[in-house]
Formats: structure tokens, C-alpha cells, sequence
């Protein structure tokens, strides 16, 4: 809780894509310079497009899951045994300002030359993070008080076709 006010200080608009996250399969995490995003493949090759943890009724992945936005002054607080403790599997961590105030359902953010639109989905941390990151990290981000905050991030749809590269800037398209 003492470090809410640090993480909730975070910029609004303008930070650095830091990591990149591949996830072709469960489990497993490459850490790439780009990735290439679509709005009907979502990432292609990743487990999205075979295996997602929501469908739409047709059984296909729910395109408001296509990509994942972490912020990186959470990450700092939880992921602090970077050795032991698989990284979430977020497509990208930056230092953004997550919060429903800051990027509103339907928001469109410009990453590198692709464009991606803040989902209805809200990203409430899966047992996976309890485990791992701890109860207290899990209680934390899914607090009702806490829930407008999006501690554990922001989904996404792509909106628009494009390449996302580390150090490319999100930019909310205001």
C-alpha cells in the first residue's frame, strides 16, 4: 500500500516500450526486439491465436486479450526474483499510468507504427500471479477499491496493423 502513490505517478502518455514478450505456448517467454501485431492474428505465432483464456462464442480468442500492457512500477513491486520467478507474460512493460481515468475503455495508443485500443476486458490477475507473486501481490491488484486503478494493466485489441519495437513510445491518442 505504501507504494501505491509511486505507482499511481506514473507518466500519462510518451513512455519507452522496456520489454517485449513473446508467448508462443504456456509457459514459455521470449524476449524480443519487435513484434509484429494484427488485428486478426493478434501477435501471430503466440498462443492467442490457439489457445486463449477467452473465447468469443465461436471459440476463437476474444480480441480484447490480443495484447497485454503492464505497468513496470508494478512489475518493480512484485517480480522481485527475476531468476526463479517466470516474468508475467505481458506483451510489454512500461511506465504508464494504467488507470481507467488515464486510458478509458475503447482509448486508442499508438505504439511504434501499430495502434491498439483499451479493451472492456479488465485484466484482474489469474491464480498464476497469486502463485507467484505472492497473496498479498495478488490481493493487492484485485482490490475493489483498486479496481479502476488496473494495478495488473491494461488489455488491449489491435485496432491498427504495425510493428511494436523496445523504446517505441506509447502515445495516448488524445
Amino acid at each position: 500500500m505504501a507504494a501505491l502513490a509511486g505507482v499511481l505517478s506514473a507518466p500519462k502518455s510518451g513512455s519507452a516500450v522496456e520489454m517485449l514478450c513473446f508467448r508462443p505456448g504456456f509457459g514459455q517467454r521470449d524476449f524480443v526486439n519487435d513484434l509484429t501485431v494484427t488485428r486478426d492474428k493478434g501477435i501471430p505465432g503466440e498462443r492467442w491465436g490457439i489457445a486463449p483464456w477467452l473465447k468469443l462464442d465461436d471459440g476463437t480468442g476474444h480480441p480484447g486479450i490480443q495484447v497485454s500492457i503492464l505497468p513496470r512500477r508494478v512489475l518493480d513491486l512484485v517480480w522481485r526474483d527475476r531468476t526463479g520467478i517466470i516474468h508475467p507474460g505481458d506483451t510489454f512493460v512500461c511506465d504508464l499510468d494504467t488507470s481507467e481515468e488515464n486510458l478509458p475503455e475503447g482509448q486508442l495508443l499508438g505504439v511504434g507504427t501499430a495502434v491498439l485500443r483499451v479493451s472492456e476486458v479488465w485484466n484482474d490477475g489469474c491464480a498464476k500471479w497469486k502463485v507467484r507473486y505472492g497473496t498479498p501481490a495478488y490481493d493487492w491488484i484485485r482490490a475493489p477499491e483498486h479496481r479502476a486503478l488496473r494495478l495488473r494493466g491494461v488489455l488491449c485489441s489491435v485496432e491498427q496493423d504495425g510493428v511494436i519495437r523496445l523504446g517505441d513510445k506509447v502515445q495516448v491518442l488524445r
